[in-house]
Order: structure tokens, then C-alpha cells, then sequence
């Protein structure tokens, strides 16, 4: 399965969602994404994000997912 790097910006309640380009090794799409993060002027919410899924589809779906809570250590209470 193919890595994908998505220019991930929040809109309103939905994420806009722009395939930058993939990756079949981890390596080389973690460090495009670094690159990318340090170089791209990004807007307020804006994130470049890598995915690592079956098609562009799952990895949409995947992105688009709403993520849980932050787990809590004994710290935060």
C-alpha cells in the first residue's frame, strides 16, 4: 500500500483535502512531508499530512475521520 501526502485545510466543519503527491516506502514520504511542512507557507489550520492507505479513497476517508480525545496520564488531573 502506497503512502499519501495530503495538504490537509479546515473549512468550516469539513477538511479540504489536496493529494500532493505518493510514496511506496515510508522513508522517502516522511521526508517529504518534513520537507514540505518546513518550506510551504501554511495558513492558520493548514497541515500537510501523510497517510498510509489502500487507495486515495480510503486514505480521504481516513483523513476525514473524526480522531478520539487525547488519552490523559496520572498528570492530568
Amino acid at each position: 500500500m502506497p503512502y499519501y501526502i495530503y495538504r490537509v485545510t479546515p473549512v468550516g466543519p469539513i477538511r479540504r483535502l489536496v493529494k500532493i503527491t505518493q510514496f511506496d516506502a515510508f522513508k522517502e514520504a516522511s521526508t517529504e512531508a518534513k520537507r514540505l511542512r518546513r518550506e510551504c507557507e501554511l495558513a492558520a489550520g493548514e497541515l500537510i499530512k501523510t497517510i498510509f492507505a489502500a487507495n486515495e479513497l480510503q486514505a480521504e476517508e481516513l483523513l476525514n475521520e473524526p480522531r478520539g480525545e487525547e488519552p490523559m496520564t496520572g498528570e492530568d488531573y
